[in-house]
C-alpha cells in the first residue's frame, strides 16, 4: 500500500493519487490544481483546520497536533 508523503493517507486506488497519477507519491488532498504538492504552510494550515473540524480542538492545540504529525512525514523532514 502506498501512503502519501505529505499527510500519510493510504492511497489504494488511482483516484487517491494527485491528478490520478499513480507515479506521484502524494495524494489528491495534498495537490494543487496544477498537480504540484502543497507547500509546508498550506499543508500545516489544511491539517490544522481538519483537526479543528474533526476533533474540536482550539487552533493552537490543533496546530501543534498537525506539526507533530508532519514531523514524521517524508515530505517535511527538512522543516524539523
Amino acid at each position: 500500500m502506498n501512503k502519501c508523503i505529505a499527510c500519510g493517507m493510504p492511497m489504494n486506488k488511482k483516484d487517491d493519487f494527485a491528478m490520478s497519477d499513480e507515479s506521484k507519491d502524494y495524494c489528491v488532498h495534498c495537490a494543487n490544481a496544477d498537480g504540484s504538492m502543497h507547500s509546508f504552510e498550506e499543508k500545516k494550515e489544511s491539517l490544522t483546520n481538519f483537526i479543528i473540524k474533526t476533533q474540536g480542538l482550539d487552533h493552537k492545540t490543533a496546530e501543534n497536533v498537525a506539526l507533530s504529525m508532519m514531523k514524521d512525514l517524508p515530505a517535511w523532514k527538512e522543516f524539523f
